[in-house]
């Protein structure tokens, strides 16, 4: 048995069933076994997939990734102040480049740095030098899923030399495809949908999340860190209520996480800035297509919770525009208060039988400006486990579209 095959097997038997990568040439054979054998979530980014993972870990899913050493470092932070700080479990199969046999000088600082990195930020990790060494994965991987844990396994090259030399493993094939076929990225661009219409904002963001708040009742919700979260608390809390207190950027790829695992309708409510964080994910879930999943977009043109410096989408960029573009069918653009409750009450498809499919975007027009509130008194592991007691027994598994 190869050792992509040896460790496949592995995997399954300790019960990942939910798994996402970036590429690496050192495991490339690996990385297209995975979609053979589990639910797979192809990223654009490192960060997004600590992101995604977390929901995923919340809807009750064992998640592992599989990425190159060079992408730790993009995604630190969020495995500290999410993953690690909510005590999520998650596995990482790290393509451990720039020691053996490197012939690309760019690789070697971080492959000579990552063991110190891990150790630095708490951590633990193993390293898998030969195949011999992978016996060393399946208590390591117990303890990630029954203990809570992020567990790094450091994967030398040299482990898949066997079936280099052997090379009788099929390449991977990159395909991108949808309930009507495999369609190009051209064809996959959704349509005009008309002038966008031209809105000011009426309401600050306290105001809106106020006004929309009763239509948020059944739904699963995760909020964005700050004063956002703080201003939804103070408004009414839920158990269904995922608040953020770190990891700016991750609202919106936490709750793709959990919409591609459970069957509760997600909201995420995100902010400007921090959309602009990371706005690889928007790609993501356009091309996932979780009709469950709505982000709520709330735009006050500024970074409310440092002091209100004003964000690009205060400048020069149109939020819904960039929704559109990268592959959001499903857009409105809102101001006022019937706008904005209106625009929670349509459901997927709800128009027509041929309405577009997918995630809903909305772009909520705020004025700038916070709500002086108090912070949240709850435990961060509390607000986990009220949230995911909300979502128990909701989980469904289902292949994404890409």
């Amino acid at each position: 048995m190869l050792a992509e095959e040896k460790l496949i097997g592995m995997l399954e038997a300790g019960g990942v069933d939910f798994t996402a990568s970036l590429p690496c040439d050192r495991m490339k054979r690996l990385i297209a076994m995975v979609p053979r054998t589990f639910f797979h979530i192809p990223l654009t980014r490192e960060e997004e997939g600590a992101g995604i993972c977390a929901g995923a870990a919340l809807s009750g899913r064992r998640p592992a990734m599989f990425i190159q050493n060079s992408g730790v470092g993009n995604m630190i932070n969020a495995l500290l102040s999410l993953t690690g700080f909510y005590e999520l479990p998650l596995a990482l199969f790290i393509s451990h480049r720039g020691l053996y046999k490197e012939k690309i000088a760019a690789q070697r600082p971080m492959g000579e740095k990552l063991p110190g990195i891990l150790r630095g930020a708490g951590i633990a990790f193993t390293r898998i030098e030969k195949a011999k060494d992978l016996n060393l994965i399946p208590g390591r991987l117990d303890q990630v899923y029954r203990k809570n844990r992020i567990h790094a396994f450091l994967l030398s090259p040299a482990v898949w030399e066997e079936a280099e030399a052997k090379d009788n493993m099929p390449q991977p094939v990159l395909t991108l495809s949808s309930p009507g076929g495999n369609l190009s990225r051209r064809q996959r661009v959704a349509p005009a949908q008309g002038k966008i219409e031209k809105l000011k904002p009426r309401l600050t963001r306290y105001e809106i999340l106020r006004a929309v708040w009763p239509a948020l009742e059944s739904r699963a919700v995760v909020c964005n860190l700050g004063f956002p979260a703080r201003e939804l608390y103070h408004i009414g809390h839920r158990p269904s209520h995922f608040y953020m207190l770190g990891s700016m950027g991750m609202a919106t790829p936490i709750g793709l996480g959990i919409a591609l695992a459970t069957k509760k309708e997600i909201v995420v409510i995100d902010g400007d800035g921090a959309l602009l964080m990371n706005p690889g994910t928007m790609a993501t879930a356009a091309c996932l297509r979780p009709g469950n999943l709505t982000v709520f977009a709330v735009d006050n043109g500024a970074y409310g919770s440092t002091g209100n410096q004003p964000t690009l989408a205060r400048r020069c960029i149109d939020l819904e525009e960039a929704a559109r573009g990268l592959g959001f069918r499903r857009t409105i653009k809102a101001a006022g208060k019937r706008q904005l409750i209106r625009s929670l009450e349509i459901k997927e498809g709800a128009d027509s039988p041929s309405a577009p499919s997918g995630p809903g975007f909305i772009h909520a027009l705020a004025l700038p400006g916070n709500r002086e509130t108090p912070v949240i008194p709850l435990d961060r592991l509390e607000i986990k486990r009220q949230f995911m007691a909300f979502l128990d027994s909701q989980t469904i598994y289902s292949r994404p579209y890409c």
